[in-house]
């Protein structure tokens, strides 16, 4: 962490849901008669009706740690743009599902307090870097805390992904497409495409294949230094896109290769001391409590 106490707190807000404004007003007001700097976003900066904003890159510069009001994807692009300053990120959840951020808005100003008094656990959990090669030249970069999804675009038939790990040539398969996930986007698309939940602080590539065409492939779990390579097999003359969490790259042509491996910076986050992973389970996913 940049300081062992926390001075200056950047906010970053998903604007129009449900008791955003209220949430943003109260946690501005508590903030400042705290003494914190904020540095807020140009949503928070909206619905706050300041006259200052702060682009994510510059939050993530100036602040000590960095306040998610929304839902996971609010956190998600959060997470992207400070994680090379090296910026702890805390979510307050107004969304529906919430992995991520994972204090309420009821709770939000005593949880926060504890862990702007120290009191938190923290985790790092790894990123993916995705990049799109044309001709041995690299056209295009971008990370994901979630999954690199590989799939079809403008065609109405599947198309055919090669993959390899390390060089190492692992299938051929038919499909609609591929999630490579991290362990943190395990509870995400990957896990509606029929792949494990895996531990969030685990080192390890979930490759997930979507609407695969042969029922035998199945998803794989690799090392998290691991580099995959993916390539289109097909003779025919069509298009994918790649997406990396909510950033889509289109135009991916049929002699392009992705090659993703882990980002050389980790995103940390920062939970409350009672913070549970299999109890946010056993709610989201409804299972038994017994």
């Amino acid at each position: 962490m940049k300081n062992s106490v926390f001075h200056a707190i950047g906010i970053v807000a998903k604007p129009n849901v449900e008791r955003v404004g209220e949430t943003l007003q109260a946690l501005y007001r508590h903030l400042q008669g705290r003494g914190f700097t904020v540095y807020p976003d140009p949503a928070s900066r909206e619905i706050l009706g300041l006259t200052t904003a702060f682009s994510p890159e510059d939050i993530g510069r100036h602040s000590d740690v960095v306040i998610a009001v929304g839902g996971d994807g609010t956190l998600l692009n959060a997470a992207r743009a400070v994680a090379e300053f090296d910026t702890p990120v805390i979510g307050i959840n107004l969304g529906r599902v919430g992995f991520l951020v994972d204090i309420s808005p009821d709770q939000a100003l005593a949880k926060l307090d504890e862990i702007l008094s120290g009191r938190y656990l923290t985790e790092e959990r790894l990123m993916l870097q995705a990049r799109i090669l044309r001709q041995g030249r690299i056209i295009h970069e971008e990370v994901a805390v979630n999954e690199v999804v590989v799939h079809r675009w403008i065609t109405p038939s599947m198309i055919e992904i090669i993959t390899r790990i390390n060089g190492r040539f692992l299938n051929s398969q038919r499909a609609d497409g591929l999630i490579v996930s991290t362990p943190t986007g395990s509870t995400a698309y990957a896990l509606s495409g029929g792949g494990p939940i895996l531990h969030p602080t685990l080192d390890a590539i979930e490759l997930v294949p979507i609407n695969p065409h042969t029922l035998t492939n199945r998803p794989i779990v690799i090392a998290g230094d691991s580099e995959v390579e993916i390539a289109f097999g097909s003779a025919k003359e069509i298009r994918a896109e790649v997406t990396c969490d909510t950033v889509s790259i289109p135009e991916v042509l049929i002699d392009d290769h992705i090659v993703i491996r882990k980002a050389d910076k980790p995103f940390r986050l920062l939970h409350p001391v009672d913070y549970d992973f299999f109890e946010i389970l056993r709610v989201k996913l409804h299972w038994s409590n017994c």
